[in-house]
Order: structure tokens, then C-alpha cells, then sequence
């Protein structure tokens, strides 16, 4: 049987504000600002969100959780993540790999990236070698490099489950 392969890309922005926790990867990252979100605005795991939709072209993360829906408000973005997923398991795909980058100037993520993985690796109940996490400055340039915000892009390799196997 041929394998069915699918790309999913995906891509979010946030910016800065105060009073928040600055949530990525679904760890805590220990900072005086978090994001402006309708859920918690981990803007990586949005853009992992977005890419496995993406990939099976269901649409984006604001088809399925509207920031006009009180459900999400303040929502963990790993249930968000983990709600996906189960979709794209009913479709009978399975995650080949996970490849994303955090651009932002501050704060320094790179003592956190091997627990962005773990849990990313959890939620998807995949082995963490299927994770890549990366940070990026963007060299002083645009809103990330004025610190006002941070991006993330995703690339996600999904593959038909073979049944007869």
C-alpha cells in the first residue's frame, strides 16, 4: 500500500502585555511579561495547532476555538492541542514529526526547550526524537526584535495509518 503523506504548516504571533504568564511549549517560562491571548497564548503550541490542521486542511485554530467562545477563554493550549490531534487521529493519520521555531529577542528560552519538548512529546504521545523545538533572535528587527511580542512557525509531517499492517 502507497503511504499518504501530509506537510501541515503553521504560524502565530502574540504580543507582550503585563499581568500574564508567558506559557511556551506549555512550560512556564519565568519573565515580566506573558501574551495577549483569548486562551493562555502559547504561541507555539498555536502554531503546531495550526500546522497539523493545516495538513488535513481543516481549517485553522480559530475555526475550532473562536475567541468569540467564553469556552476558550483562558484555555490551556495543550487541550487545545490534544483536541486537534484526536481529530486527526478519527481521520487515521499519525504524527511522523514536529518541526517549529520560536522567534523572539527576550527572554532566553534555550533553558527550557528540552521541557517544550517533553511535554510536546507527552501530549502527542510521541517519542521526544519527533519533537524539534528552536529559538531564533530576528537581529533587532520588527516587533519581535523590539521585544513586543514573539512568532512561532511549525512544520508537521503526518502519515496514513496503514490498517492492514
Amino acid at each position: 500500500m502507497k503511504n499518504d503523506f501530509r506537510i501541515g504548516n503553521g504560524f502565530d504571533v502574540h504580543a507582550f502585555a503585563e499581568g500574564r504568564k508567558l506559557i511556551l511549549g506549555g512550560v512556564e517560562i519565568p519573565y515580566e511579561k506573558g501574551l495577549i491571548g483569548h486562551s493562555d497564548a502559547d504561541v507555539l503550541l498555536h502554531a503546531i495547532t495550526d500546522a497539523l490542521l493545516g495538513a488535513l486542511a481543516l481549517g485553522d485554530l480559530g475555526k475550532h476555538f473562536p475567541d468569540s467562545d467564553e469556552e476558550f477563554k483562558d484555555a490551556d493550549s495543550s487541550i487545545l492541542l490534544i483536541k486537534v490531534y484526536d481529530l486527526v487521529r478519527t481521520k487515521n493519520y499519525i504524527l511522523s514529526n514536529v518541526d517549529s521555531i520560536l522567534m523572539m529577542e527576550k527572554p532566553k528560552v534555550s533553558p527550557y526547550v528540552l521541557q517544550m519538548r517533553q511535554n510536546i512529546a507527552k501530549v502527542l504521545n510521541v517519542d521526544i526524537d519527533r519533537i524539534s523545538v528552536k529559538a531564533t533572535t530576528t537581529e533587532g528587527l520588527g516587533f519581535t526584535g523590539r521585544s513586543e511580542g514573539i512568532a512561532a512557525s511549525a512544520v508537521v509531517l503526518l502519515n496514513k495509518e496503514n490498517k492492514n499492517d
